[in-house]
């Protein structure tokens, strides 16, 4: 969820392309500059400070969901857990998070920023908090699966708290700043978790996390108020606040709308290939790390600090190379393919680090795939602005992060059976994590050979057999199939090869009932022309 935040920020508060802003004289810049810094000096800051709020928001965020994948081995080994049992535990929590993605945005619309983050905050809190209480697989899955719920309102409550108190010019940057948190997050999870559960135990790792968050509220709740209800905000920073002109009102794309079209598919497609590798490093890397080399609590923390620390490199790097080539007159299809193409190579020696025996040679093959994995997904978010028109990207990018997302949890439990029949060789994930980017990429160019703005997208409607129909409602189809199969197996009790094949059946019936869903939805529309 956090890429595409800055996307779609990005892409709402910068200029198309350097030759719509007119250079500055030398003598205009210098005045302009001393206004901007008077005026910032009289209408204080008080913007940065619900930012700060952000940020230390979305850390709380990612600590609590790394808290488990950090103690996984000890877990394992305490209540008895298979790697089927492990890879269901993870699995809820992607599942619940990608339907929290559906259903947290709307919420926050309806109960308002302050209430929203609140609540979201202080279900995940808990939930983070409620671990110390489980004593059984299932007792872990339920408390995940409320994770996940609790979690997917932070980005949707951020960005919206960020749209509320920063005018357009400097929402990119606020975003930036809030959104780094979760970089922060991956690197203070290793740091403090191992000591705490060293020195008090297990059950106070969950709990002190978890309870971070409900300090945060006692910041929170007094100091946020709606910019034009905060007593504490002058009127300088308010009209700050308020300088962009009214929003251009215009009715959002429904998503039966916006499925037909390939660019959804290829962009859907690439998240729901590539979003579960990450969610792997996360969750398996830390347990990797200790079978294969010997680690231990006291000793995982600074190989995961220096997987996260070239990560970050990545997502910075990816971005950087893309724009790069435009700025050396490159097209934005070309561009974008490229640095997708070096990220998705760069990623490919993972396969081979089950096979290392250097602990450090290890970690920098899973921190240079982690910083590859970082600069594709800039890229791959980036695209969704080239190619829809703004009031559809957040549509976009959420039907993505849900397909990702629910990947996430079928990755879990694929990898989780993996490693159980196998006692524990990561040959075949590391295998899997080093072909999906070029599979994901080689789906984006064919379904979209050139990267480009579709035009008067409100007039473009799918005819029933298009490739579009056929590819986008199919897919979906699949991806919500598969989780019902893997909600049925779970309450039918059944667990590794069953559980699977559950899954299976679930996804090959969505994609019928899809296609057919599809070919009635859009043969009801009117057709001016095809996708």
């Amino acid at each position: 969820m956090k890429e595409e935040i800055i996307a779609a920020e990005r892409a709402a508060s910068l200029p198309k392309s350097m030759s719509e802003v007119a250079p500055p004289s030398a003598a205009a810049s210098s005045a302009t500059g001393a206004v901007v810094a008077a005026v910032s000096s009289r209408m204080g800051h008080l913007r940065w400070s619900i930012c700060a709020l952000l940020f230390f928001a979305t850390t709380i965020n990612y600590v609590d969901r790394q808290v488990i994948g950090i103690l996984s081995k000890d877990l394992q080994a305490a209540f008895r857990w298979s790697e089927i049992d492990y890879g269901n535990i993870v699995a809820a929590f992607n599942a619940s998070y990608a339907l929290g993605l559906l259903l947290a945005g709307r919420l926050i619309d309806r109960f308002g920023t302050k209430i929203g983050y609140a609540v979201a905050l202080t279900v995940w809190s808990l939930a983070a908090m409620s671990h110390a209480l489980a004593r059984s697989a299932f007792g872990f899955g339920v408390a995940r699966a409320t994770l996940g719920l609790g979690e997917a309102g932070n980005f949707p409550a951020a960005i919206k708290t960020v749209a509320e108190w920063f005018p357009k010019k400097e929402r990119a940057l606020a975003t930036g700043i809030f959104n780094a948190g979760s970089n922060v997050g991956a690197i203070v999870a290793p740091l403090t978790v191992p000591w705490i559960a060293l020195h008090y135990g297990w059950q106070w790792a969950f709990i002190l996390t978890g309870a971070i968050g409900l300090l945060w509220l006692a910041f929170w709740i007094p100091l946020y108020s709606h910019p034009e209800a905060h007593r504490r905000l002058s009127k300088p920073e308010l009209d700050h606040i308020q300088s962009d002109p009214p929003d251009v009102v215009g009715a959002k794309t429904p998503w039966v709308r916006l499925i037909p079209h390939r660019q959804t598919s290829a962009f859907a497609i690439g998240k729901y290939l590539t979003d579960p590798i990450w969610w792997f490093y996360l969750y398996w890397i830390p347990n990797f790390l200790r079978q294969n080399h010997g680690l231990d609590l006291s000793t995982i923390g600074l190989p995961l600090i220096a997987i996260y620390v070239v990560a970050d490199v990545g997502s910075i790097g990816g971005g950087w190379l893309s724009s790069t080539f435009i700025k050396r007159g490159w097209t934005i299809n070309r561009a974008r393919k490229t640095a997708m193409l070096i990220c998705a190579l760069a990623v490919t020696p993972i396969m081979f680090a089950s096979n290392v025996k250097s602990l450090w040679l290890a970690v920098g093959l899973v921190g240079l795939a982690a910083a590859a994995h970082q600069g594709f997904s800039a890229n791959i978010f980036t695209t969704v602005s080239d190619m829809f028109p703004r009031r559809a990207i957040g549509s976009v990018v959420g039907i993505g992060g849900m397909a990702g997302a629910f990947n996430g949890a079928t990755m879990a439990v694929i990898v989780g059976y993996i490693l159980e029949v196998t006692h524990g060789n990561y040959k075949i994930p590391f295998i899997i994590a080093g072909v999906a980017y070029l599979i994901a990429l080689l789906i984006i160019h064919l379904l979209v050979p050139r990267i480009e703005p579709i035009e008067d997208m409100e007039r473009v409607v799918a005819k029933p057999f298009s490739i579009g129909t056929i590819v986008g409602f199919g897919f979906m189809g699949s991806v919500f199939g598969s989780f019902a199969g893997w909600a049925v197996g779970l309450l039918s009790r059944v667990s590794g090869a069953s559980l699977l094949k559950h899954m299976a059946i679930g996804a090959i019936i969505g994609v019928v009932t899809g296609i057919i869903s599809g070919i009635v939805i859009t043969s009801s529309t009117s057709k001016p022309q095809t996708v």
